[in-house]
């Protein structure tokens, strides 16, 4: 392919090589640290399902406290992540992404100190709050770096950071339960949350240093550069529909897209929460085999996510994709109970699960950016995230009271391959809501 030219959504579009390079640069500059800090935030969000394998027996909770612990997160989540994520934009990137994750940090850390089932429900709360308007944050930030017809496959990377911290968080866990169960008298759990808990810290340190606020401030940009990267944005900002915040709240796309992605998640965090009490269910009990085979649906996931976010990208369509990842994921989560007599073929469907939902994600979010600029994008984006990661306070707490009631997950498993089914369809169904012809040509009526 000549030098002038670029393979952008499904098309070759002529793009001065200069202008290319500075992108490739923009992108090894943020994109590599932010999918550390994303991995960091994932891992202390759900290395809950690991401690539980540990905690519930040593400190006598039933799996009905466990899920509404692990969900209660979301309650925090759920009121503070709007707030945030517009003091991220009034306050600048660097100091509040640094403010989230050392809280975050030290609250993971002080997990360790839980005795009772209300010392749980109340550190699971304040570490949704600490953590509230990150992933958003991140993902408003990098709409102010990069233009819609980059934005489908960065964010494509950048959450690639959930299943590579699910896998590399597995065997980290199971290592952690296994290895320093006892030192300095601490159990295996309490060790987790401190190994997992302390690299948020330390990242949000080097986070204030080296992440600069927006693109006029960045000093490793020259002038003309700046001008270039401002101008792109500039351009598709000038052509959305909703740029204040209270378009945001009033623009009927946001909410309805809210629901889509609530129902979608339901899926995400059943898998993010019960995956290691799903392997373990299949007879597998040594916690460093648990790991290992809590690695395999991750594995499956980054693949899917790639391969399904370059198709959507080639035909510029994001509905049909998502809906497909939804029939996957749903077909995965029902052929995991269906099989769970036999290790290998079970894992096979939990792996295609992950798959299937996770590969939903990178598609999904182009889709708002291509409506929302401005303040409208900082809360649109939020509203969006808080309303639908509500389902990590449903979803463990459905498969928590499921499997107290009946003995078995199973039914929860059914339950939340429903809802992700049904998240699918709901996106289907949407296509006379459709974004602006106004928008960029990548993401315009296509996106919808």
């Amino acid at each position: 392919m000549p030098a002038n030219q670029e393979y952008i959504s499904g098309k070759i579009i002529e793009i001065n090589a200069a202008e290319a390079a500075l992108y490739r640069r923009v992108f090894w500059r943020l994109i590599p640290f932010l999918f550390i800090c994303y991995m960091v935030s994932y891992l202390d969000r759900v290395n809950i399902g690991f401690a539980k394998l540990q905690m519930l027996n040593q400190l006598r909770f039933s799996d009905e406290v466990y899920g509404l612990g692990a969900g209660v997160f979301f309650f925090g989540y759920l009121f503070f992540e709007v707030p945030s994520n517009i003091m991220l934009r009034r306050v600048g990137a660097s100091a509040w992404i640094a403010r989230i994750m050392i809280s975050w940090g030290l609250v993971s850390c002080a997990m360790m100190f839980v005795s009772s089932a209300p010392v749980f429900y109340g550190l699971r709360f304040l570490l949704g709050a600490c953590e509230a308007g990150f992933y958003p944050g991140v993902v408003f930030y990098l709409v102010t770096w990069f233009p819609a017809a980059r934005r489908g496959s960065i964010l494509a990377i950048f959450i690639a950071a959930i299943p590579v911290g699910g896998a590399v968080g597995g065997l980290v866990s199971g290592w952690a339960m296994q290895s320093l169960g006892g030192l300095g008298g601490l159990a295996g759990w309490q060790w987790l949350f401190i190994v997992e808990g302390l690299p948020s810290v330390l990242l949000g340190l080097v986070t204030m240093i080296y992440l600069d606020d927006r693109i006029e401030t960045a000093r490793w940009l020259s002038l003309a550069e700046k001008q270039i990267l401002s101008r792109r944005i500039s351009e598709e900002a000038s052509r959305a529909d909703s740029h204040n915040i209270r378009q945001a709240f009033t623009d009927p796309r946001v909410w309805l897209l809210s629901a889509v992605y609530f129902l979608t998640t339901m899926g995400f965090y059943g898998i993010g929460f019960w995956l290691p009490s799903l392997i373990s269910a299949l007879g597998v009990k040594d916690l460093l085999h648990i790991g290992l085979l809590s690695a395999i649906p991750n594995v499956a996931a980054i693949i899917g996510m790639l391969l399904l976010a370059r198709s959507s990208d080639r035909m510029e369509e994001r509905r049909v994709h998502f809906a497909f990842g939804c029939l996957i994921g749903a077909a995965g989560l029902i052929g995991s109970v269906l099989c769970a007599s036999s290790v290998p073929v079970a894992m096979l469907f939990l792996s295609l699960a992950t798959a299937g939902i996770y590969a939903c994600l990178p598609v999904f979010w182009p889709i708002p950016s291509a409506f929302l600029a401005g303040g409208a994008s900082a809360a649109g984006f939020a509203i969006i995230n808080s309303i639908g990661n509500f389902s990590g306070f449903v979803s463990p707490s459905i498969v928590g009271w499921i499997k107290t009631t009946t003995g078995s997950a199973d039914y929860g498993v059914y339950a939340l391959a429903l809802s992700v089914l049904a998240g699918g369809v709901l996106m289907i169904s949407v296509g006379s809501l459709r974004t602006s012809r106004r928008l960029a040509p990548s993401l315009g009526e296509s996106a919808l």
